[in-house]
């Protein structure tokens, strides 16, 4: 793998995790409550929600039927 696509990669999960932290904003989950609700830590679900963690496409899938969203919704950028 080449330096560009893990920078592309890297934004992409960026992305991703801005995305999930707005859409659990716009619905007022505090990052506590979504944890919860998604089965994970609050310590997971914020590094997530800054990349400093990926995400599994069944905790994906959970995530988007959380905050009733496709999952294309979330990683179409």
């Amino acid at each position: 793998m080449n330096n560009e696509t893990t920078e592309e990669t890297l934004n992409r999960i960026f992305k991703l995790g801005r995305k999930i932290a707005d859409l659990r904003h716009k619905r007022n989950f505090t990052q506590e409550v979504f944890a919860e609700m998604i089965d994970i830590s609050r310590e997971h679900l914020a590094k997530i929600e800054t990349a400093k963690r990926s995400v599994s496409l069944d905790l994906l899938i959970k995530i988007a039927d959380t905050l009733n969203v496709k999952v294309k919704d979330l990683v179409d950028f």
